[in-house]
């Protein structure tokens, strides 16, 4: 297959890249490095340093003797990725190439308009370049638990029937979203679903749930070839932090109650998720939603297990509840479905302990690299934490 992968530089888009390469297929990678320069902007960084994705490229050619096509553009500007199409033709698209993180969005109105625009304007441009020179492509978005929020029902896989005064209706599932960054995935999804309506194009929205973990078989074939893992407050996901806090002694933040509960996967999971998306493509006219993920824990279930495990190889870990930066309820229901994933093959990499263990060592082996400075939150959903206290 030919298989485009957008927002290749990141921490699930090289991955995919390279396992997509490896089986086989051929692959063009693309970036418009926005998130390295965030980096830069907020001073903060992986936890190791990640090799320019030129570099990574080259140096998977040297390991593997497999190519990949690159190319250096913003999905914002139209005429770049209608380029691209028209030239790669690709049968898959999978689709990384949005600002990921909630924090970032809410740090001010800059940051918010930035996420939005880049977002869905990307996006929109996408689905107007695949209309046009691959309409036969099968889109795979990367989407997010986060845009139904934590309603007091159960969450199904992106659509719900419902009956009302008497009729009955499949429509899209109610959305709650936490943040303008979860707000643009909301608008993302509208557009999908509205582009394979009324285009007849094919794709599957992938409602990812929080991703953990560092290695995948294609990273561990050199040390260059990693990923950008992030244990900081903007781009760090939980467990993530609490397994770098683990090493360094840092008590484990936990925000507010711990109460809240998501769904969880591990990074090896996300690509597994994805070649099986892009092996059974959605159907001329379908959008496809699977809510990826394979555990639901609270966040005070996740502390407690790294707790646990870090005490069992020697390290002193205890648990702080601070104040929460978020708006979010941190205590709620919560019971999201998850099938269709597994009824494609999903086998999923469960967490446990042992695999705690694995991401300790591997961070204690980098210990030198984590700035403890960046781990706690400086600014919350109603702007600067410091001026709150204050007041």
């Amino acid at each position: 297959m030919r298989v485009l992968i957008l927002g290749a530089d990141g921490y699930l888009g090289w991955p995919t890249a390279m396992h997509f390469s490896q089986r086989g297929d051929e692959v063009m990678v693309v970036d418009n490095f926005v998130k390295r320069r965030i980096e830069l902007e907020d001073g903060i960084e992986p936890l190791v340093a990640i090799p320019t994705l030129h570099r990574r490229v080259a140096l998977w050619r040297e390991v593997t003797g497999r190519d990949m096509a690159l190319r250096v553009g913003d999905l914002t500007n139209h005429r770049f990725i209608y380029e691209t199409l028209a030239k790669f033709q690709p049968d898959a698209i999978v689709h990384y190439a949005e600002q990921p993180s909630a924090p970032y969005s809410m740090q001010g109105r800059e940051q918010a308009v930035f996420s939005q625009h880049n977002n869905v304007i990307g996006s929109l441009n996408l689905l107007f370049a695949v209309r046009k020179y691959s309409p036969d492509a099968h889109l795979v978005k990367l989407g997010t638990m986060g845009e139904y929020g934590t309603p007091n029902i159960d969450i199904e896989e992106g659509y719900i029937t419902i009956e009302h005064n008497g009729r009955t209706d499949t429509l899209p599932f109610p959305k709650l979203p936490g943040s303008f960054y979860h707000l643009s995935k909301v608008h993302d999804s509208n557009n999908l679903i509205f582009a394979c309506r009324i285009w007849g194009l094919r794709a599957t929205d992938l409602n990812q749930g929080v991703v953990y973990g560092i290695d995948t078989p294609e990273t561990l074939l050199h040390e260059e070839l990693n990923t950008s893992f992030h244990y900081d407050h903007v781009f760090g996901t939980v467990l993530n932090r609490f397994c770098v806090q683990a090493v360094c002694g840092v008590p484990l933040t936990v925000y507010g109650k711990g109460g809240q509960t998501r769904g969880f996967l591990n990074i090896r999971d996300t690509i597994q998720c994805v070649d099986l998306a892009v092996g059974n493509p959605a159907a001329k006219g379908e959008c496809r939603i699977f809510n990826q993920f394979t555990e639901t824990f609270s966040i005070n279930e996740l502390a407690q297990t790294v707790q646990r495990a870090g005490r069992e190889v020697g390290h002193n870990v205890e648990i702080n509840h601070v104040e929460n930066p978020r708006l979010e309820a941190e205590e709620h229901y919560y019971n999201p479905q998850h099938s269709k994933l597994v009824e494609l093959g999903l086998q999923p990499s469960l967490l446990s302990e042992v695999l705690v263990k694995e991401m300790l060592g591997s961070i204690k082996n980098n210990r030198e690299g984590v700035d403890p400075d960046v781990i706690q939150p400086s600014f919350g959903w109603w702007g600067d934490i410091k001026d709150r206290q204050q007041s």
